[in-house]
């Protein structure tokens, strides 16, 4: 774009009315807070893949689990994902196991709750926000047209007392207008793709969560059956 045009594209703006002008302004901020969002959630939903993956290769390797329990409830702080629910699954297989006289089944049920409690809040943090990058993608078109409509209201209201209307009269007051339905659609594509790209990832990921409690419940269940014959 030539700077020319981009010089005449701010003039509009400025020359806008004070509604048009604030509508301009929060579809800005919305634009920038979900681009903000965005840039965050791909990092994190990124990380999370990655995380998964180490931590399975780690489990399936024949790793002793009570020293792989030991490493992963030592660093609290960085505990997420499938370590979060294994931690949560393996430390009530511990608690119940104390008591020989518990039904493998119970413990298996015990360790399944702690772990369901654990993959619901690893859930609700990866699908903090995308209810925002939704919102944006959904009402940005509408506030942008909203400008709009308010926009070509005052152009042709400006026609009232002229005696002869032209093209040329209402033509900045359009185009100033049209500026705000533009600037929604800015808005609201990038959210829209991303909360979608992002929604497809957070399932496959519960997918993953949810097998791996599932396999490791059984894997519990097993241990428990074997401590309940030697006692």
């Amino acid at each position: 774009m030539h700077s020319s045009e981009q010089l005449q594209i701010w003039e509009l703006i400025m020359e806008a009315s004070l509604l048009v002008q604030g509508v301009m302004l929060l579809l800005v901020l919305a634009s920038v807070a979900s681009w903000m969002v965005i840039f965050r959630k791909r990092q994190m939903l990124a990380r999370a893949q990655s995380r998964a993956t180490d931590f399975e290769d780690k489990f399936w390797s024949g790793a002793d689990l009570g020293q792989l329990y030991d490493k992963v409830a030592g660093n609290s702080a960085g505990r997420e994902g499938l370590e979060s629910i294994f931690e949560a699954g393996f430390r009530e297989f511990s608690r119940a196991r104390e008591d020989r006289q518990i039904n493998p089944d119970a413990v298996t049920s015990s360790a399944q709750r702690a772990m369901r409690v654990a993959l619901t809040r690893e859930l609700d943090r990866l699908e903090n926000q995308l209810s925002f990058l939704a919102t944006v993608g959904s009402v940005s078109p509408y506030i942008g047209l909203f400008g709009t409509v308010w926009g070509i209201m005052n152009s042709f209201r400006g026609l009232a007392g002229a005696h002869t209307a032209t093209i040329a009269m209402v033509a900045p007051g359009i185009s100033e207008a049209l500026i705000a339905t533009a600037m929604g659609l800015f808005a609201a594509i990038p959210a829209v793709i991303a909360f979608n790209k992002f929604s497809s990832q957070v399932d496959q990921l519960e997918v993953r969560y949810d097998n791996f409690k599932e396999e490791f419940a059984s894997i519990l269940g097993r241990q428990a059956r074997r401590l309940q014959e030697k006692a």
